[in-house]
């Protein structure tokens, strides 16, 4: 079966949470500022100029992504990327990211970048398929749990 992917729209929000949860919990917890942003996708991502994707399949959501705005220089970051359990293994993520790049630069993006953990290491194995460098981690990460920032340059 083919993967649509398809933009935001208010109904699939719950879907948006629900993968997003369900990922972090398996493999870490869930932090204050990832309860804000999957509580309320519109106001932290689709409102600031952000994008959030999901991975149709049939009439289910199974996969989602987002292109999150980073202050106001024009720097998006590629985030809360879940699939869910059992479509895991079937490529959806990889074709949510590819989707991702595209759709970044199709509106003259720069570059994106992501905060991951190194104990994730086929995601990290994935990223750098796709091109993305390591570059240093700021102090102030906005995630206690990432170890690891990466940036692929257009």
């Amino acid at each position: 079966m083919p993967i649509k992917i398809i933009s935001f729209v208010k109904t699939y929000a719950k879907d948006f949470y629900e993968l997003n949860i369900e990922w972090l919990k398996t493999y870490f917890y869930v932090e204050p500022f990832d309860e804000a942003v999957l509580s309320h996708p519109k106001t932290y991502i689709i409102d600031k100029g952000g994008h959030i994707f999901f991975a149709k399949l049939d009439n289910e959501i199974v996969g989602t992504v987002a292109l999150m705005p980073l202050g106001n220089k024009g720097l998006f970051e590629l985030t809360k990327m879940a699939v869910s359990p059992k479509h895991r293994g079937f490529k959806i993520g990889q074709q949510l990211m590819q989707y991702c790049i595209d759709f970044a630069k199709s509106i003259g993006l720069p570059k994106l970048i992501l905060y991951s953990n190194t104990k994730l290491e086929n995601a990290i194995y994935i990223y750098r398929k796709y091109g993305f460098v390591e570059i240093p981690v700021e102090p102030n990460s906005p995630y206690k749990r990432s170890n690891i920032k990466m940036e692929l340059v257009f």
